[in-house]
């Protein structure tokens, strides 16, 4: 079945986490008195950037400011459909001054850019997924911030509320493996919505792959697939076999140096969607 998963090449904006450090706490996995080694977060995220290339997919770099030591998290910055840029308000004052180095970086490579006036966190909480864009709310990025995403998009947006603090984002509790119009379709924690979110999901995507408490504490779900290859944790045991059964080709990339900052393989990458 796996040949008859056709990946599309992927066009992903990364920042080297070059200051990369936890020196504040501003989710449940942050502890500052935990030291971070960047020796290995670089060549863990240097082995991720090779593993994009390898499989054909364009990878551009935003350049690392000092002082701004989450700015490798680039997919929080901002949210890109069909060449319409979302930018990024963060609710952390630590994070804030993010925005304006990415949304330089979008406008120099030819892009207009929206100033939003509600708190969001990009693809952080905005998953774009073919027909619509998944949306979660309840941590970070609010219902307010959904309605200005749909009107400035013209893409639906569907409103998903996130219940637990380990999984403040909506990109730590699912990613899309399909956005093929018709044929979308995801991976996700249950668990990590509400009741009424979880419903909304069983419909939308009645074949979606579910996973365990322990792939996405392992940030299984923090992952970024091309259509048939799926950049994920190696510690999503469970998950990582449940793709292959549907014939997804896993390609477990380690980034655990940055699960110390809550953060995983799909929060290091920013996709451009021209």
């Amino acid at each position: 079945m796996s040949e008859s998963r056709v990946p599309r090449r992927r066009r992903f904006l990364v920042c080297e986490p070059r200051h990369f450090a936890v020196q504040y706490a501003i989710n449940p996995w942050m502890h500052p008195e935990r030291p971070v080694d960047t020796g290995r977060a670089l060549a863990q995220w240097r082995a991720l950037v090779d593993a994009y290339r390898a499989h054909g997919h364009t990878v551009e770099t935003v350049e690392p400011v000092p002082g701004l030591p989450d700015m490798v998290f680039a997919a929080n910055a901002a949210v890109t459909v069909g060449g319409r840029v979302f930018g990024s308000l963060f609710k952390a004052p630590q994070r804030r001054p993010e925005s304006l180095p990415y949304d330089t970086w979008f406008k120099s490579a030819g892009f207009d850019v929206y100033r939003p006036e509600s708190v969001c966190e990009g693809e952080g909480d905005f998953v774009p997924a073919g027909r619509w864009i998944l949306a979660g709310t309840g941590f970070r990025t609010t219902r307010e911030a959904h309605q200005e995403a749909q009107e400035y998009l013209g893409t639906a947006v569907i409103s998903l509320t996130l219940t637990d603090p380990y999984f403040y984002h909506l990109d730590t509790a699912l990613f899309v493996l399909d956005d093929t119009a018709g044929a979308e379709n995801i991976a996700y924690y249950p668990e990590a919505f509400s009741p009424g979110s979880r419903e909304v999901l069983a419909r939308l995507y009645p074949d979606a792959v579910t996973a365990t408490r322990e792939d996405a504490m392992a940030f299984g779900l923090n992952s970024v697939c091309d259509g048939r290859h799926v950049f994920v944790s190696p510690g999503a045991t469970t998950l990582i076999g449940r793709l292959a059964e549907r014939g997804y080709v896993p390609v477990p990339v380690d980034l655990s140096e940055f699960h110390k900052a809550g953060g995983g393989i799909k929060c290091c990458t920013q996709e451009i969607r021209s």
